[in-house]
């Protein structure tokens, strides 16, 4: 069945390109998860789409996310692509496809590129899949960021002395 915005994010365990086990459940209550899924590191579009999640990493920082990157490449593999392009953030192996599996993002001919955004209470907010325009995920996954946050704020209950 497809996951949808307002689903409960499938938890998962993975291990990073330094090879420590990275779990959704860590970011609970603490954060925001941008999660993209790419076919293949060092792949056109995958450098791509990986390079926008760089260079737009001072706009994502303050809204309280953090980024995860995953594809079935292995530890090395995305050491290699995260070294090779200076990405600030955490890239996942799912060698398995478990979590491509629990996410919904298998593709037909060659993986999907797809992006959650899932809120601190592990709530998904936003999906994209855009296979063919890469770069449209970074523009995508800020503004989904930037509602959650506005929403927030508005929920959030306001200091004493203040209107």
């Amino acid at each position: 069945m497809a996951l949808k915005n307002g689903d409960k994010a499938p938890d998962f365990k993975a291990n990073d390109e330094l090879g420590k086990i990275v779990s959704l459940a860590d970011f609970k209550g603490k954060s925001s998860v941008v999660l993209y899924f790419y076919p293949k590191a060092e792949t056109p579009g995958c450098t791509a789409e990986a390079k926008c999640f760089r260079d737009n990493w001072d706009a994502i920082k303050p809204l309280g996310a953090i980024v995860l990157g995953v594809s079935s490449d292995s530890e090395e593999k995305q050491k290699s692509f995260k070294d090779h392009h200076k990405l600030q953030f955490t890239l996942l192996s799912d060698k398995n496809k478990s979590i491509r599996e629990a996410y919904d993002a298998k593709g037909f001919i060659i993986p999907a590129r797809i992006t959650y955004i899932i809120d601190k209470e592990g709530i998904i907010r936003g999906i994209h899949n855009s296979q063919m325009d890469p770069k449209s995920h970074i523009d995508f996954a800020i503004k989904t960021l930037k509602e959650i946050s506005s929403t927030q704020a508005k929920n959030s209950p306001e200091a004493p002395g203040q209107e």
